[in-house]
């Protein structure tokens, strides 16, 4: 990984690019998530590259869902692994939650890298290697998953997720949350929890936070997002 400075004035967002690169030439992250990256980081700009007050409180409701979950899984892919392993198995533990691999570009092979460097930081029964059931509606691999997580969930967290597969998962009735720097894509207007946050901060806050059970209303925190948007642009 390059050095980069600390005192760069683009320090955290370099630093999680080299991250990312790392990822590829390791083979846990594909080459597409780099694209992904690019396209979350532009709205990450646009925020001001800070947790603001509509993130803090969806992070505060998921926490609630998921703690009060029956089966509450994390459903990873290449990117999240290669910017948060830690904190992900931190946060499966603290919340009690599976923890399973799903790619749209999967090989065997980047399943196996995946796993090990999660259990590299104390991950343990990593889900997903063996699918054994199928998300109705997906015709791609990110339809197979286990039946002893995704697929028998009641609530699960899909960070940088693939729009489809949350409206697959909530036509399955689960509950969905995901962490989305885009307030407009469809994953997160079909979540029924939406985190417009970096995800390396977003799961770090998670860690910290208390759950709040008042009632969250989706599509009103969004729009939210988008004032803020508006008023900062306007602003500048």
């Amino acid at each position: 990984m390059t050095k980069i400075p600390k005192t760069h004035p683009r320090y955290e967002s370099l630093r999680v690019r080299e991250m990312l690169v790392e990822g590829v030439e390791s083979g846990i992250t594909s080459k597409a998530g780099l694209i992904a990256h690019g396209r979350g980081e532009a709205f990450d700009y646009l925020i001001g590259e800070q947790t603001i007050g509509s993130a803090r409180l969806a992070e505060k409701a998921a926490l609630s869902v998921l703690f009060s979950a029956e089966n509450p899984v994390i459903s990873v892919n290449g990117n999240v692994v290669a910017l948060v392993p830690e904190e992900t198995v931190k946060l499966a533990e603290r919340l009690d939650a599976k923890i399973e691999i799903n790619l749209f570009h999967r090989t065997e092979e980047r399943m196996h890298r995946i796993s090990s460097r999660l259990e590299e930081y104390g991950g343990r029964n990593i889900l997903g290697l063996k699918p054994d059931s199928e998300i109705p509606g997906l015709d791609h691999s990110r339809g197979l998953c286990s039946e002893e997580g995704i697929y028998s969930s009641d609530v699960v967290l899909v960070p940088l997720e693939d729009g489809d597969r949350a409206q697959a998962l909530s036509k399955l009735g689960k509950t969905v949350v995901t962490v989305d720097l885009n307030p407009l894509s469809r994953t997160a207007r079909t979540a029924d929890i939406t985190i417009v946050d970096n995800i390396t901060r977003a799961f770090s806050n998670m860690l910290e936070l208390e759950p709040l059970d008042d009632d969250f209303d989706n599509e009103k925190n969004l729009s939210e997002v988008l004032e803020y948007l508006a008023q900062r642009l306007t602003k500048s």
